[in-house]
């Protein structure tokens, strides 16, 4: 028969320690008491406010998602991010209740090799569509495994709506029988962008003046929520000609572009964004 050897006093403090630890954690997330949600960014918060947030309600969460890519000689590389950054925090403020997931910097941004589309040119930084797909569903699964019920995807970027498009169909199917919901939150670009549009030429601008990528729109959107990452003097022509491009990245007549033109252009975005959302949490009777 063995003989029986009780653990060393050394060893038993630390078990013991560590199992009072593991419960105190336990006990913490759901003891203590919760003031009120100081801050809806969970990238500035600490694990006990997200947990006293959710326990107060705020079961929302905003995936928001920009893009590392050239945008024309005076916008900085982050415009996406600074920009979703932004209108992230309006539409999780309209619709209360809500935290923003911080932003996801790496996205579809063409074919690596030979490169194309906005990975032409230097300092664009891509990822494939499946790193892309999979990073939204695991950050999903995290949200979704910690109490969140509705998840939003935002994307800033074109090319990011079609993967993003099927990751929340692909989950929604998925959760909904488990009360949970997720969406693609397609008119915030789709919508947004074309009433942006309509706006601008409203304004008298015209096609040309609007431009696509890179754009007036841009170039105001970017002046409204980081106007240190517009420069209207940053790159002289000569340095175009040296790296062997056609065009500089840019569209449209950026000049034309104020951040007071940038600030009524992302409400439209921000609107179009919390009307499709609404409709899709509101119960149909």
């Amino acid at each position: 028969m063995p003989t029986f050897r009780p653990l060393p006093s050394s060893r038993r403090a630390v078990l013991t320690g560590c199992t009072l630890l593991g419960f105190g954690v336990l006990t913490l997330q759901h003891s203590w008491p919760a003031p009120a949600v100081q801050r809806i960014a969970m990238a500035e918060m600490t694990w006990v406010e997200v947990r006293q947030a959710l326990d107060q309600g705020y079961t929302t969460a905003l995936v928001p998602s920009g893009g590392l890519e050239q945008n024309g000689p005076y916008l900085a590389i982050a415009k996406h991010d600074s920009i979703v950054a932004w209108t992230a925090r309006r539409i999780a403020e309209g619709l209360g209740h809500t935290l923003i997931a911080p932003v996801v910097s790496y996205v579809p941004q063409g074919d690596f090799d030979p490169p194309t589309g906005n990975l032409v040119f230097p300092g664009t930084l891509g990822v494939s569509e499946e790193a892309y797909a999979g990073t939204l569903e695991g950050i999903a699964r995290s949200l979704k495994g910690q109490g969140f019920r509705t998840i939003l995807f935002i994307a800033d970027h074109g090319g990011s709506l079609a993967p993003q498009q099927r990751v929340a169909g692909k989950l929604d199917r998925d959760w909904a029988p488990q009360g949970v919901r997720v969406l693609s939150v397609d008119d915030y670009y789709v919508a947004g962008n074309r009433a942006q549009t309509l706006w601008l030429e409203a304004q008298g601008e015209t096609a040309a003046t609007i431009g696509g990528h890179a754009g007036l729109a841009d170039h105001a959107s970017l002046m409204a929520t980081a106007p240190e990452r517009v420069d209207f003097d940053r790159a002289p022509p000569p340095l175009l000609a040296r790296l062997g491009l056609a065009g500089d990245g840019s569209s449209g007549d950026p000049r034309r572009a104020t951040a007071e033109r940038g600030r009524a252009l992302l409400t439209l975005q921000v609107e179009a964004a919390l009307a499709q959302i609404r409709r899709f949490t509101t119960p149909k009777s």
